[in-house]
C-alpha cells in the first residue's frame, strides 16, 4: 500500500509519477524499496487519470450503500414470504398427521 500512497502523494503535490520520484518518497518514509514494485506501479499508472479514479472510488461506496439498502429491503420481503410459506406448510403437515393417526387406529 505504501507504494500506492507514494503515488498519491506525488499526484497531490503535482509531481510527476516516475520511478525516481516514487523511490524518493518511499525512502523518505523509511520503506525498503523494491525496484520491481516501483516499476510495476509506474507502468500501471502510466495511462491512469488518478483524479478520475479517486472520484470513481469515492462514488462507489455511496452507490454500494444504496444498492445494499435496496438488497436488504428485498431480502426482508423474501424473508416475510418464506415465513408465510413455512407457516402454511406446518399447518398442512399437521393436517396430514391427523389423518395418519386415524389410519393407525383403524389397522392397529
Amino acid at each position: 500500500m505504501e507504494y500506492v500512497y507514494a503515488a498519491l502523494i506525488l499526484n497531490e503535490t503535482g509531481e510527476e509519477i516516475n520511478e525516481d520520484n516514487v523511490t524518493a518518497v518511499l525512502e523518505a518514509a523509511g520503506v525498503d524499496v523494491e525496484e520491481s514494485r516501483v516499476k510495476a506501479l509506474v507502468a500501471a499508472l502510466e495511462d491512469v487519470d488518478i483524479e478520475e479514479a479517486i472520484e470513481t472510488a469515492a462514488a462507489a461506496p455511496a452507490a454500494g450503500a444504496a444498492a445494499g439498502a435496496a438488497a436488504a429491503d428485498d431480502a426482508d420481503d423474501d424473508d416475510d414470504d418464506e415465513e408465510e410459506e413455512a407457516a402454511e406448510e406446518e399447518e398442512d403437515d399437521e393436517d396430514d398427521d391427523a389423518g395418519g393417526e386415524g389410519l393407525g387406529e383403524l389397522f392397529g
